[in-house]
């Protein structure tokens, strides 16, 4: 039995969720999420709490039980809770700015780069080097954080990009000058 799988899931107040044939709807204080999970997997709701089983002890079925449960755990923490991600700015002259729905990238290129923001995901900006996103949907938050990541990656010299807050970049020794001889 999967240590992951066969925990039971805590819903806080304020949280419903509902199961209608192979889909998981949770609706909560910060938004709704929806997920279709497998025929190999049954999920019930009994009070307070949710149960991930399955059906047969295929490979497959192993494999589907406790990332079933992991997905709907972070579902139930999304819509009570929240997820957030920091991206830290480093460079003389990198800075960043939300206008509306979009986020307004300066990293040294010739042109801005405005990227949109998609639905359920919240930015802001303090101090022009520190992006705060915020969102329900763990798996669209980090997808969206990788790619403002990607505009800029940090680089090994100097350090200069964008990188995660809790992110170490491994530093290289740039070239050394021609030994006295």
């Amino acid at each position: 039995m999967s240590r992951v799988g066969k925990e039971p899931i805590e819903i806080p107040s304020g949280v419903t969720v509902t199961v209608s044939g192979s889909s998981v709807k949770v609706k909560g204080s910060n938004g709704n999420l929806e997920m279709n999970f497998r025929d190999e997997i049954k999920v019930k709701v009994e009070g307070s709490t949710t149960t991930v089983t399955r059906v047969d002890d295929t490979r497959q079925a192993r494999a589907l039980h406790g990332l079933t449960r992991s997905l709907i755990a972070n579902m139930i923490h999304g819509v009570s809770v929240g997820f957030e991600k920091k991206l830290e700015i480093v460079g003389v002259g990198y800075r960043a700015d939300v206008k509306g729905s979009k986020l307004n990238l300066l990293l040294g290129f010739s042109h801005p780069i405005d990227y949109p923001l998609p639905a359920g995901i919240k930015a802001s900006v303090e101090k022009q080097t520190l992006i705060t996103l915020n969102s329900a949907d763990k798996q669209l938050l980090g997808q969206v954080a990788a790619e403002i990541r990607g505009f800029r990656p940090p680089e090994p010299y100097k350090g200069k990009g964008i990188k995660y807050q809790d992110e170490v970049i491994r530093r290289k020794a740039g070239k050394a000058g021609k030994a006295a001889g």
